[in-house]
């Protein structure tokens, strides 16, 4: 499923989510001009490396076996990609979902959230595996967080969604709460089926990305906001 638009206008404009996009572009053309090794060195310093924050001596630097500089990577790394698809694909569900929580939250609580969700996204791929020597990166687990967001303060908002039904592709327009369930199902699923193995995404990064946002944008919505969310919810259970 791909959401392709949500029918849920905002007041103000989006310029945070405008503004991460950017820059994850922009890192990413960074990334890309650097070469193939240039872009894996990058992605070996800044991406977040499980073994190194748990086993590396924090006082070491990085060239001599420790991990000196290592407590950066959790933030650096949500910056990183390590394709144009996985720039897209995150950048895409972004700007579909971001602006609305950014409208809720504000400037400044909405970077907020966004940073807390993806230091716990990769505080939740390091828990469960935190030997692992591979790179994590990607915006993925920050975006999980908005997305648990939205599913609380929007559950029935429409998300007008391309789904692929064997050779035909059908548009139709499902409420938040169905589409982001069927979503986190799919990271559950997949996470359980990937335990022990090296599956290539980091599927308990967007589990804990998704936590952290529904425990943290209850700390963060002004609490009179939060009210009429949750009056809003109950009339349409009546509508």
């Amino acid at each position: 499923m791909i959401p392709l638009r949500d029918m849920n206008p905002t007041v103000r404009r989006p310029i945070i989510t405008w503004l991460l996009i950017a820059t994850n572009v922009a890192v990413f053309v960074y990334e890309f001009l650097l070469g193939p090794q240039g872009m894996q060195d990058l992605v070996q310093r800044f991406g977040m490396i499980p073994g190194v924050l748990t086993g590396g001596d924090l006082t070491v630097p990085r060239s001599a076996g420790g991990g000196l500089g290592a407590l950066i990577t959790p933030f650096s790394s949500m910056f990183l990609h390590g394709s144009w698809m996985h720039l897209i694909g995150n950048m895409w569900f972004l700007h579909v979902f971001g602006d609305n929580i950014e409208d809720a939250l504000g400037q400044v609580r909405f970077v907020l959230f966004y940073l807390v969700c993806g230091f716990m996204a990769a505080a939740g791929q390091a828990a469960i595996d935190p030997s692992s020597m591979t790179p994590m990166v990607g915006a993925s687990g920050a975006i999980s967080g908005v997305l648990a967001g939205y599913v609380l303060l929007y559950p029935r908002a429409r998300v007008v969604t391309l789904v692929p039904i064997f050779i035909f592709i059908q548009f139709v327009e499902l409420p938040a709460f169905l589409f982001i369930f069927v979503w986190f199902g799919i990271q559950l699923f997949m996470g359980a089926t990937s335990l022990g193995a090296d599956s290539g995404v980091a599927w308990f990064a967007h589990i804990g990305g998704f936590v952290a946002g529904l425990l943290v944008v209850r700390w963060l919505v002004p609490r009179q906001q939060m009210r009429r969310a949750a009056a809003h919810r109950f009339e349409e259970r009546w509508d």
